[in-house]
């Protein structure tokens, strides 16, 4: 990394440069938090300039080319030098750590009011198939069932004249 006088975005919200986008969105959460003007201890000057640093911060590291330029500048590189094995008849296997995927992190936040009221009208649409299904087939099953189990008078005339034709 480059050696300068101004901390790095990372060194402001107290990250390494190799950390996750979970991990950057929940230091900046956390962070912003600290340094609101309308929420700190700090004199509104000084907050408002750590909160101003922060969101410049936060904005480049959570967008991916702004965050990939970012590196590049400050001397980062995500792509580690490709080393053979120290033993080439066991291989280094590594674990994927899942728990740090963006698509896995239950926790990250709540359903929404929107999201709620659909899973809502989803689940009350199927409760609603389901009862509608059930009356069809309590009130016209029996009439149904009789009908395919016994064959009109037409159809047994026209089989029987069929056969003695034959």
């Amino acid at each position: 990394m480059a050696q300068s006088s101004e901390p790095t975005y990372y060194s402001l919200l107290g990250l390494h440069p190799s950390a996750s986008v979970i991990d950057i969105r929940r230091a900046y959460r956390q962070l912003s938090k600290r340094y609101h003007p309308d929420t700190t201890e700090l004199p509104a000057a000084v907050a408002t300039a750590k909160f101003q640093q922060l969101n410049e911060a936060y904005a480049t590291l959570s967008h991916p080319e702004r965050r990939l330029s970012y590196d590049l500048k400050i001397g980062y590189s995500r792509f580690g030098v490709i080393q053979s094995p120290a033993d080439l008849n066991h291989p280094v296997s590594r674990s994927h750590d899942f728990s740090k995927s963006a698509y896995l992190d239950a926790s990250d936040r709540p359903l929404s009011s929107g999201e709620i009221f659909a899973l809502f009208m989803l689940v009350l649409t199927f409760v609603g198939c389901l009862l509608l299904a059930i009356a069809i087939g309590l009130t016209r099953g029996d009439t149904a069932l009789q009908t395919h189990l016994e064959q009109p008078a037409e159809f047994r005339t026209q089989n029987s004249e069929l056969r003695i034709l034959k």
